[in-house]
């Protein structure tokens, strides 16, 4: 697979989404940063340069009302099938439990 961006570009942008999620809700970094527990120091880097630790990301995610989305966003789909065909295939496979690339 090709990727287009980069983890900078990506770490970037989505500070930015979350600081315009931020300020349509009317929340001043200071008012996010007590309600999402974290310090307001960490929410300005964030903003400023996309650096956070997953836990405080997923705290002003939840503060926000995007926690959930973001889940849903990385949950395996589901599989539609068409034909019988389709189903008799799928119950072959096993479903994988550890990668094998290293």
């Amino acid at each position: 697979m090709i990727l287009l961006t980069t983890i900078s570009t990506v770490q970037i942008q989505l500070a930015h989404n979350l600081r315009q999620h931020r300020i349509n809700k009317g929340y001043t970094q200071q008012g996010l940063a007590v309600r999402a527990d974290v310090k307001l120091a960490t929410l300005r880097k964030f903003e400023q340069k996309g650096l956070i630790s997953l836990e405080s990301f997923l705290k002003i995610l939840m503060v926000l009302g995007l926690l959930e989305s973001v889940v849903h966003a990385t949950t395996t789909e589901a599989i539609l099938f068409v034909s019988i065909d389709d189903v008799l295939k799928e119950n072959k496979k096993s479903i994988r439990k550890k990668g094998w690339r290293t």
